[in-house]
């Protein structure tokens, strides 16, 4: 588990990287340029983990097919290239509706000028959907082959990218323009089309991949292969969507309090992001492990995969927790300058939303590798169902409670989205533990 798991890992830091990135060098330009950020990223995640959970349908489908058949190649092939047709098609709509950002932010009660500023950063951010997309469909598929760690070489070449594309356009050096935060929305985009070029390039020339030949007659529709995948994919996108959807809807609510709340918001997530990354990667190591085993059909095994992932990214998150909580100035001082007078109450606000980000930390690795082993056995819809009653049913609505009627600001709301991911989980792994109830996966046409 850890040899499949540790690339995966190393990627989903690399690409997380990429946005923590931004919020460092954002916070160099001011806090009130943090809060504009964190309201333009939080859109665009949004409607973009809608799309990546389709994506992430890949990786069981072929999973489950190397199970059965461990030389399959034209089933293999079908299933990539219907996830690149996928990605185009809600590619679109996405940047549709991105391109109105300010618009929306306005709709949602947000400060004008932290709108439009927000709007100017969105606006260069978008066009990164379909590389992005392209990238984690072709990393699904050399992760189900077990050999993710090109994926990983990538997506670190593309982070020191990211963070020089960011210094010339977001400061203007080596000659570029002093573009802000539209510049570090073109940085992001430049950094996504190197991903996906780089590994369309590996998988084109790689002697391992290349028998496969992925891109060859791209335009032939599969409609049986296209619906079984959207069948698959659709409920692991609506789990994502509710999941991180909760965590935006948390952003726009500290935007009903104030900009020190929403920066301090800003800081505390993106560093309970970071650690989450590892039972991410866990949980993806075993779709592939549990995807594999319950292919061939061997109970034994798929129990095996699920729990040792289960332990290794819960007991992660534990150890983060007791980080987050000892060390708060530590992790804080990385993204603000907590000796600035003029930051003293984002820092302040910082430190108590760091306590709440480590409480809920076990919670949150624990659905993270649980929704992971479920997805091994293509077990998504009612996953998706849990997410919703969960986030949306009891934190979201305990978070605006305690926030607004009984007074805690943001640190009601942090109490609703620990309590959300701790009822998700909770049924996450009931669901596992009566795995043997569930009907096998059904072999794709």
């Amino acid at each position: 588990m850890l040899l499949l798991a540790w690339p995966m890992i190393l990627t989903n830091l690399g690409q997380t990287a990429m946005t923590a990135t931004d919020v460092l060098m954002m916070g160099r330009l001011g806090s009130r340029a943090l809060a504009s950020g964190s309201l333009g990223s939080n859109l665009y995640f949004a409607p973009l983990i809608f799309g990546l959970g389709l994506m992430l349908a890949v990786s069981p489908m072929i999973s489950t097919e190397l199970g059965r058949s461990r030389h399959s190649v034209r089933d293999v092939r079908r299933t990539v290239r219907q996830g690149f047709w996928i990605a185009i098609m809600v590619a679109v709509p996405i940047w549709i509706l991105l391109w109105n950002a300010e618009a929306i932010l306005i709709a949602m009660g947000q400060e004008p000028a932290l709108s439009a500023h927000a709007a100017t950063y969105v606006r260069t951010l978008q066009w990164a959907v379909l590389p992005f997309y392209g990238y984690i469909v072709l990393r699904s598929f050399i992760s189900a082959l077990e050999r993710p760690r090109w994926a990983l070489v990538i997506v670190f070449a593309a982070v020191a990218f990211n963070v020089l594309a960011n210094w010339c356009l977001m400061y203007g050096n080596l000659g570029f323009p002093a573009l802000g935060l539209r510049g570090s929305g073109w940085a992001t985009t430049l950094s996504s089309l190197l991903m996906f070029g780089g590994l369309a390039a590996v998988v084109s020339f790689d002697r391992r991949f290349r028998r496969y030949r992925l891109f060859g007659r791209f335009w032939r529709a599969d409609w049986p292969r296209f619906r079984t995948l959207l069948g698959l994919g659709l409920p692991i996108a609506g789990l994502l969507t509710f999941e991180v959807s909760i965590f935006n809807a948390a952003t726009f609510l500290m935007g009903l309090i104030d900009a020190a709340s929403i920066a301090a918001y800003a800081i505390a997530i993106q560093i309970a992001s970071i650690s989450f990354m590892v039972p991410m990667g866990i949980g993806q190591a075993a779709t592939v492990r549990v995807g594999r085993a319950n292919g061939r059909r061997d109970p034994e095994a798929v129990s095996r995969a699920g729990w040792t992932a289960f332990v290794l990214g819960v007991g992660f998150m534990a150890v983060m927790a007791l980080l987050m909580i000892s060390f708060p100035y530590r992790l804080i001082g990385a993204f603000i300058d907590i000796g600035d007078p003029k930051n003293a109450d984002v820092v302040g606000l910082a430190v108590g939303f760091l306590v709440f980000a480590g409480l809920f930390q076990i919670f949150d690795g624990a659905q993270a590798v649980a929704s992971g082993m479920l997805r091994g056995l293509h077990d998504t819809r009612v996953p998706m169902l849990f997410a919703l009653i969960g986030y949306w049913g009891i934190g979201l609505p305990l978070g605006v409670l305690l926030a607004f009627r009984f007074g805690f600001a943001g640190d009601g709301i942090w109490i609703g989205l620990s309590t959300g991911l701790g009822v998700v989980a909770l049924l996450l792994v009931v669901r596992w533990l009566r795995r043997d109830r569930l009907p096998a996966p059904v072999r794709p046409a």
